[in-house]
């Protein structure tokens, strides 16, 4: 690679990062915001005005998984077909209809129906991003634009929940409950961001005007090769043959135990702050617990971009992913044991930092293998384990608790499962299935994402 195509490949992934990367990631914001707003709902109103039980508000949370993993697959496939632009405005602007609708609900049986087609409306949305920006920059940039892009998720809490806060406290704007004001508040912005989807993303490099002809000429290039290299090395691997994919199947395993920490701590950790109250004698208002409940949120983004921006420099090895996951996997229980709020707050925040520094790191490893269709279906296979993970997390962990009397064993199983995740990784490591990151420095175009480990 001469100095002028470096100088090339640098400033074509600059203006995705800059272009690309933050307007995708808002739209996983408000993606992420719209399916939790049910959790800051409930506690402050939602529970009391529907007569919702603790069972049916359970209920009311994951049907919305059930509705989500019926159409992951095929809603993906469609974006494979009709393009990520097209199908990633559709569904957002499909979310924002029904989020809005729940300004409205007036019983448990429409709480259900919407928390359902919810679901049905998102679907396709995270792996589709996912897949559109791996379809972006070769292999060995992906780990950094992933970051990026990952980066809304710990900052939807941290901004979110006092948003949300905030909205609740507008009680009687517009003749309207504060919960009813919150949901309306967090629908518009995703209808809105839907519309200017459609015009503002672009499918392909080849297609955006913001590159000059050299960038793309140089990303299209670069991604055809690695694509070709990939189909060559793996002709095997289609569309039908992912469901039987051993890889696939392992790396599903491997998500189902970070989205299960990640749900369990999301779930779960307005409890154990309301529970502050009765261990410690601590009074918060709506905003204040909000506040506390993005705390583990915001060193959970820095541990993120950190991390991947090692894995960047390093090229993504097996212990940046397992080694989270060992991590989150011991501290996750002893927040049970911490002794007082502030302790109790930290211990979780390492739990959050180990859960969000694996995330983006572990979605290159996927597309190592797959390409085209196969890697539309992949990913979404995954991310449909990932998301049973998140229906049972909430599920699992209630169960426990009313069946033991407390959250340890609880805890202790989202531990187990997350230091599953690590041993599974190791695993799929050294069966030589997967490969090792090589230097981002590296000339190859094929990038760590196709090199044989050794």
């Amino acid at each position: 690679m001469d100095t002028t195509q470096s100088v090339v490949e640098r400033s074509a992934i600059r203006k995705v990062a800059v272009r690309l990367v933050p307007f995708v990631a808002l739209m996983f914001f408000i993606n992420y915001l719209d399916r939790t707003a049910i959790s800051f709902a409930g506690p402050n109103g939602m529970n009391t005005d529907l007569a919702l039980g603790a069972a049916q508000f359970g209920f009311a949370s994951g049907v919305f998984f059930i509705g989500y993993i019926l159409l992951e697959v095929p809603s993906n496939l469609a974006l494979h077909k009709f393009g990520a632009r097209r199908w990633l405005a559709r569904i957002m602007v499909s979310w924002g209809i029904v989020s809005l609708l729940f300004t409205w609900v007036g019983n448990v049986e429409q709480l259900y129906i919407l928390r359902f087609i919810l679901g049905v409306a998102e679907a396709g949305f995270f792996p589709g991003a996912i897949l559109f920006l791996s379809l972006w920059v070769p292999a060995r940039h992906r780990s950094k634009i992933l970051a990026l892009f990952y980066l809304a998720q710990p900052l939807t809490t941290v901004i979110g929940a006092p948003l949300a806060g905030l909205l609740i406290q507008q009680h009687g704007l517009f003749g309207l409950a504060g919960w009813r004001v919150m949901f309306f508040g967090v629908a518009l912005p995703a209808i809105i961001i839907g519309v200017i989807a459609w015009f503002y993303l672009a499918d392909s490099p080849a297609k955006a005007k913001w590159l000059t002809s050299e960038e793309k000429t140089w990303l299209t290039g670069a991604l055809e090769k690695e694509k070709n290299e990939t189909a060559a090395s793996n002709k095997h691997v289609s569309v039908r043959t992912v469901f039987g994919n051993g890889r696939v199947w392992m790396l599903a395993a491997i998500y189902f135990g970070f989205i299960y920490g990640l749900y369990a701590l999301g779930f779960f950790l307005p409890t154990i702050i309301a529970g502050f109250e009765g261990l410690y004698g601590t009074k918060f208002d709506v905003l204040q617990k909000g506040l506390i409940t993005a705390i583990p949120y915001l060193p959970a983004a820095v541990a993120l971009y950190f991390w991947s921006k090692d894995a960047t420099k390093r090229g993504v090895k097996t212990w940046h992913i397992a080694l989270p996951a060992l991590i989150g996997g011991l501290s996750i229980p002893l927040a049970l044991f911490a002794g007082s709020p502030a302790a109790t707050i930290a211990v979780i925040t390492i739990t959050a930092m180990s859960i969000f520094a694996a995330l983006p790191n572990f979605w290159t490893v996927p597309t190592q293998f797959l390409t085209g269709a196969a890697a539309a279906a992949g990913i979404a296979l995954i991310n449909t384990v990932g998301n049973l993970a998140g229906f049972s997390a909430g599920y699992i962990t209630g169960w426990l608790k009313d069946w033991t009397g407390n959250y340890t064993v609880p805890m202790f199983v989202v531990g187990g499962f997350m230091l599953l995740s690590c041993v599974l990784m190791v695993a799929l490591s050294r069966s030589g299935k997967v490969s090792e990151g090589v230097p981002a420095e590296a000339l190859d175009p094929a990038g760590a994402g196709h090199h044989s480990e050794p």
